[in-house]
């Protein structure tokens, strides 16, 4: 399935290929704060529809999360970093996603504050 999704004034955009299964609800500091719903796919299935510098980044802690915002609107639509055995990954937040039904979506609790 393709989907397309955006930040809320769209100057970061982009496609996203995959099946929802799931989404993530994480309670660490900063994801409790942005109210993300995440869905996480290998980086190659995230296709950007704006340019790279469209969005800004924000690392903290171990710095191996870039969460991408943008600098516009302030909404975040999706990170980047790796998995535990090093491949490239995509943290998409679902609630940036074009016409899905987000009720219909299972979401499983993480708890990231503890980590």
């Amino acid at each position: 399935m393709n989907y397309r999704g955006s930040c809320h004034c769209g100057r970061v955009a982009f496609e996203v290929e995959g099946e929802i299964g799931e989404a993530l609800a994480c309670n660490c500091s900063i994801c409790q704060r942005k109210g993300s719903l995440l869905w996480f796919v290998p980086r190659e299935k995230l296709h950007l529809l704006s340019p790279e510098d469209a969005a800004s980044s924000y690392t903290f802690n171990q710095h191996a999360i870039r969460h991408r915002f943008c600098p516009v609107c302030g909404m975040h639509p999706y990170g980047e970093g790796t998995d535990p055995k090093g491949n490239a990954m995509a943290a998409i937040n679902i609630r940036c996603i074009e016409d899905i039904e987000l009720s219909a979506i299972p979401v499983r609790q993480y708890d990231g504050r503890s980590r």
